[in-house]
């Protein structure tokens, strides 16, 4: 008998809704791209509605509704953290239990208000967080049988789990539980370092290469003590985050020198070496525990997830050092993955019904293109309606033909097309593209089109079967959650440089060709690849072909469509409101191209900034 499932994550961020039907996924999608709340973490109204449409179900045809958390768990925590604090943790207390009291324990009238029901079950089940992300990294990949490692901030108690799958059979087996947590102190540097917690940690890796690992004898003497089974306990005494609402505490910023830095101020050689050494730190506790979980699992398959899962950087340390034969990580590792793995545990656990692997070979992931599509007709009833001037090229070829001229051109596009990414990266479907050979266009893209900081490195989308040809990489790495270096024959030297306090400085270098494809080789020489395939995402594949027979390169810079501040694009709306408000060339709405210089000037000069808090 069929059975239709509907997971939900919310009240923390990224919240979130996925369906699943006999096993397969139907649809994901966070709710911040309906609600154009960057990270919303309210109830997914809109992702629900949109996952029910999707698979054409109603609210009381659905087998079960799963809740990707223990809300009761989660406040038992709470509670004895708040006991343990005394005085100092009131405020804190006040604000999580009242979020918790609040929202997360009354999931079941949520939904009940929601969709006007609670489905077949006549209530919403539980999962535990951390079961929740092993089975969304588990039961998608392309493996029987696996380690599962799961790592994020803190999940109800647990910080860090280790596992293992057979078949449809998880189970997690030793955890590190709160206070210790290797998110939490990742997010306690990108807190110190001025950086939002929970959106910032991205920004923080992307500064390492910048800087030298000189605090990392003081991070491992005084805040942390690592085994070399990669199990670990902090010194909570340096942090904030036990009894009050900031994530470091003063012995933290007496021991790195002074307070921390203010977010929009001027990046100094002190945050680039901060970022540097709890990098080296994270990849190595990564390291440690990956040996430790092959060496008592006996898998040569390892998948992962949780939002320290997300560090393409120790990620791509891990394949390096081939501690697993293979590794597979969710792509939506973070939380809103969660309302996917409950989902998957609710049709394998809690139904016991048998997983079917997916022929071939490959993950049952499908490109991670689960969130809404558009159709060529209904882009062009919405640019019609407004007098939009634009041109349809319905013909492929033609049409990838013009925007690899573009392209070839040095100029930015916007590029929507086919359903929508699930996940915090762009992988083709709704993303900004540009030439990697330009040593322009990473300046470019950064303060004309993104509004965001100088230092931060693009990816390259990379032809799958050239992938070999331009980095150091023996996996493919669709979900872009690997770093690898780039190949030395394709490098440029530069002399290694000490920055001095100051962006200038910092420009200076950040604009210096290192390689070939300058556009995407950051300072340390290394990139976050995607490799395209043409079974997954046949339009995009061949948008990099067709750049490919006009300029000999077969990549494309492939950036998140949207500027700072702001969810990714979900409609022809959003991309288009994306692309007036930004110095991008030309938009790709499905079959229909518009040119920036053909395009009314707006009605209202209106500053995004104002509309969308910087983060």
């Amino acid at each position: 008998m069929s059975k239709t499932i509907l997971g939900i994550s919310a009240f923390y961020h990224d919240s979130a809704a996925a369906l699943v039907r006999d096993g397969a996924i139907v649809a994901a999608a966070q709710e911040e791209r309906f609600s154009r709340k960057k990270h919303d973490p309210r109830f997914p109204v809109n992702a629900i509605n949109y996952c029910l449409e999707e698979g054409f179900v109603s609210p009381d045809e659905l087998d079960a509704i799963i809740f990707y958390d223990n809300p009761l768990a989660t406040f038992d925590r709470v509670v004895e953290n708040a006991l343990a604090a005394g005085e100092e943790g009131r405020s804190q207390f006040l604000k999580a239990a009242g979020q918790i009291l609040g929202d997360k324990v009354w999931v079941n009238d949520h939904v009940q208000r929601a969709l006007g029901s609670l489905g077949r079950e006549g209530q919403v089940l539980f999962a535990e967080h951390h079961m929740a992300h092993a089975a969304s990294a588990f039961y998608p990949s392309p493996f029987e049988r696996a380690a599962v490692l799961t790592i994020d901030g803190v999940g109800e108690w647990a910080t860090t789990s280790l596992g293992a799958g057979d078949g449809k059979d998880l189970r997690l087996f030793s955890e590190i539980n709160y206070p210790h947590s290797l998110g939490l102190l990742y997010s306690a540097f990108t807190y110190f370092c001025g950086f939002k917690v929970n959106s910032g940690e991205y920004k923080l890796m992307g500064l390492a290469p910048y800087g030298e690992p000189r605090y990392y004898k003081a991070i491992v003497e005084h805040l942390i003590d690592v085994r070399d089974d990669g199990s670990y306990r902090l010194d909570t005494s340096y942090f904030g985050y036990l009894s009050g609402m900031v994530m470091t505490g003063e012995r933290f910023a007496a021991l790195f020198g002074g307070p921390a830095r203010q977010p929009e101020s001027p990046i100094t050689r002190r945050e680039m070496d901060l970022a540097a050494s709890v990098q080296k730190l994270t990849e190595e506790i990564m390291l440690r525990t990956a040996r430790h979980l092959r060496s008592i699992t006996g898998e040569s398959n390892l998948v992962m997830a949780g939002g320290v899962a997300l560090n393409c950087v120790a990620n791509g340390k891990l394949v390096a050092e081939g501690i697993f034969d293979k590794v597979w990580i969710q792509p939506a590792a973070g939380d809103a993955g969660g309302a996917l793995g409950a989902a998957l545990l609710a049709e394998h656990v809690y139904f016991d019904r048998p997983r079917v692997m997916t022929h071939g070979g490959g993950d049952a992931q499908q490109g991670s293109y689960l969130g809404p599509a558009y159709t060529t007709s209904e882009v062009l009833a919405f640019v019609n309606r407004h007098a939009y001037p634009h041109t349809l090229i319905a013909d492929q070829e033609e049409r990838l033909a013009v925007v690899a001229e573009a392209l070839a051109e040095g100029k930015i596009v916007g590029w929507f097309s086919g359903r929508m990414e699930f996940g915090p990266r762009s992988l083709g479907a709704r993303s900004i593209l540009g030439d990697p050979r330009s040593p322009t266009t990473q300046e470019t893209m950064n303060l004309k089109i993104k509004y965001r900081e100088s230092f931060r490195p693009f990816a390259p989308s990379v032809l799958r079967e050239r992938c070999a040809e331009y980095f150091e990489l023996d996996c493919d790495s669709p979900y872009m959650l690997l770093i690898a270096p780039v190949r030395e024959e394709r490098r440029i030297e530069t002399d290694r440089v000490r920055f001095d306090d100051g962006d200038d400085d910092m420009l200076a270098v950040i604009n210096q060709a290192r390689s070939d494809v300058p556009a995407i080789t950051h300072v340390d020489y290394s990139a976050r690849v995607q490799t395209v395939d043409a079974a997954t995402n046949p339009e995009y594949h061949a948008l990099i072909r067709a750049f490919e027979a006009l300029t000999g390169c077969g990549m494309l810079v492939n950036t998140s469509f949207n500027v700072r501040g702001e969810p990714i694009v979900c409609s022809p709306e959003d991309a288009y409101r994306c692309f007036v408000r930004t110095e991008m060339d030309m938009l790709v709405l499905e079959d229909v191209i518009l040119w920036r210089h053909e395009q009314p000037a707006l009605n209202e000069q209106e500053d995004w900034r104002k509309t969308y808090e910087l983060d």
